[in-house]
């Protein structure tokens, strides 16, 4: 098993996962790179889901020769994948090789860098566009977003997908990096959601900044400023 308990989250130690990352933090990493460094990072996240969270059946299966058992992954085709806009989207494309027949929602949510940190250090959450398919009790539900920071984001974003909706089967937020405070906010938020990240990282700054982190994934995939 390459998921491991960590308390606040669990842990993606994958080896491929790791050397992801690393080219990921590399300041000499060019945006095409970093962009296919996110989407290899999002099929190895996503396939370890499949082996750390999802349950599989023995079925009766029929070689060319004689008849077998073999085993099927159990809940495939009750994947939900929610790209929280912009970041994801090279990640959650990684993820779809690992899900393929998953259906998708988006979410556009930012935080008002203007604004500033608030006391308890979350800032406000701006939700532009929401888009969902039908959420069921079956589902498993991946939250994806390369950057978990002070929460606030996240927070905003599993309140839009619990608002009128059943708590789906297994609700996973995914990132490749997070921070201590992010975490705790969540945990205390959403005691029941399952946090998984790459890895988690040492603080953030004043800004809200995750360090040492990986600098602004969007702007290094988009190559904007």
């Amino acid at each position: 098993m390459t998921i491991e308990d960590r308390g606040d989250a669990s842990v993606v130690t994958h080896a491929l996962a790791r050397d992801q990352l690393s080219t990921l933090r590399d300041v000499d990493t060019e945006q095409v790179a970093f962009r296919k460094g996110l989407v290899r990072l999002g099929r190895i996240c996503g396939y370890e889901i499949i082996d750390g969270r999802m349950e599989t059946e023995y079925v009766e299966i029929q070689t060319p020769l004689t008849e077998t058992m073999g085993e099927r992954v159990k809940g495939l085709d009750d994947v939900v994948i929610v790209n929280v806009l912009r970041a994801a989207t090279p990640f959650v494309e990684g993820l779809l090789k690992a899900f393929p027949r998953a259906r998708q929602g988006v979410i556009s949510a930012s935080r008002d860098e203007e604004a500033g940190q608030g006391e308890d250090g979350s800032f406000p959450i701006s939700v532009d566009y929401v888009k969902m398919p039908e959420i069921t009790e079956e589902d498993t539900v991946i939250v994806a977003d390369p950057m978990l920071a002070t929460g606030s984001t996240m927070v905003a974003v599993l309140d839009e997908i619990l608002s009128g909706s059943p708590e789906p089967e297994n609700l996973i937020v995914l990132s490749a990096v997070s921070a201590p405070p992010g975490l705790v906010r969540l945990n205390e938020r959403f005691p029941d959601v399952d946090l998984l990240t790459v890895s988690i990282d040492d603080e953030l700054d004043d800004d809200g900044f995750i360090v040492p982190g990986l600098g602004d994934a969007g702007d290094r995939a988009f190559r904007t400023t």
